[in-house]
């Protein structure tokens, strides 16, 4: 009696199916560059439609949990923690491991992606998430052609169109902040951001710009300083804000690291906040409600980013085609203690 049992393709019939030698497939499968796209397509195309496994897929199917890659460009603020907690509350429901990697603030455009992304390829990791981090279409293409999944939460550069990102509504959370200060009849309101040409920063200033430009005041230039999402710039900033001859009654911090920063310079230049000086900040991490006065913030839902990256990263991974490529949630302008009207307008 003639087996029915199906036997599992082999390369060669790969191969014969795409057209191709079985090198060529091999070089498809491990993430080669020296393959055209079309001849790409094609082997892929041939090994769904045979449901090819390499023996590395095979390996890591019978290894144990999932595992997914996470590295964020610096572990420095609360931010990131909070998002990873989300990310870590999706993985224990997901059951998949988080494998998580830091790299030094700046350091991932030098990073040797090739490397990375075979070590990826061969430890059979479901995918990648990237916090924060700078890179370029260049090197996330090392991650594509060896079909591993990346997603990038708040990129400070703009992702090339096939990476998936997800962020919040950063311009809102800019418009609402500097409105919130406008409503209290602030018009000298600074905007201390981050890196300057850093995606999220950049919206973040252009909300702060609408909200000034539609209630008629004008902007000032030397009011706007950007340079990084850190307590020290916080600190500095607000000391060249304060060296103005014509200096801000209120400050929008670009994050609540930054505003951190702006709280200890005050102080020690015998401020108080909110009564000489209104603050902002962005983020709203757990120590918006650990500062004293209580910290005024844009809420972004860090940990749910955290989940959505996770959940699109496994989806992904499972051939999934997802709807959208930039996921966006919405950001949400807490009002605690740090803002009140300026002194010649307080009651």
């Amino acid at each position: 009696m003639a087996s029915t049992d199906r036997k599992k393709p082999v390369l060669a019939t790969v191969a014969a199916l795409a057209g191709v030698s079985a090198p060529t497939v091999s070089k498809v499968l491990n993430g080669r560059d020296d393959v055209s796209a079309a001849t790409r397509a094609r082997v892929q195309a041939a090994l769904e439609e045979l449901g090819y496994e390499s023996p590395v897929q095979r390996r890591a199917r019978s290894s144990g949990p999932a595992m997914v890659d996470l590295v964020i460009d610096g572990i420095k603020t609360y931010y990131p923690l909070e998002v990873l907690t989300g990310i870590l509350d999706y993985a224990a429901v997901a059951g998949v491991e988080i494998v998580l990697g830091n790299i030094t603030p700046g350091k991932m455009r030098s990073a040797n992606h090739e490397q990375w992304a075979q070590h990826m390829l061969e430890s059979g990791r479901k995918g990648l998430i990237l916090v924060t981090s700078e890179v370029t279409a260049k090197q996330l293409e090392s991650f594509h052609r060896r079909n591993i999944p990346v997603v990038v939460i708040d990129p400070l550069n703009p992702p090339n169109h096939g990476i998936v990102s997800v962020g919040s509504t950063n311009w809102a959370g800019g418009k609402a902040a500097t409105e919130h200060l406008l409503d209290l009849g602030h018009r000298r309101i600074a905007y201390l951001g981050g890196p300057a040409g850093a995606e999220c920063s950049v919206a973040r200033q252009h909300g702060y710009l609408a909200a000034l430009m539609a209630r008629g005041v004008p902007s000032r230039p030397e009011y706007m300083v950007s340079e990084s999402f850190s307590h020290d710039f916080g600190v500095r900033g607000t000391r060249a804000l304060l060296a103005l001859a014509d200096r801000p009654t209120a400050i929008f911090a670009g994050s609540d690291s930054t505003a951190l920063g702006v709280l200890e310079e005050a102080r020690r230049q015998g401020l108080r906040i909110p009564e000489d000086l209104s603050l902002v900040g962005f983020d709203g991490t757990n120590v918006t409600e650990q500062t004293l006065p209580r910290l005024t913030s844009v809420a972004q839902p860090l940990k749910e980013m955290g989940r959505v990256a996770l959940r699109s990263v496994l989806r992904m991974a499972d051939g999934e085609v997802l709807d959208s490529r930039r996921v966006e949630l919405a950001t949400e302008l807490v009002i605690r203690d740090s803002t009140a009207a300026p002194a010649g307008l307080a009651a």
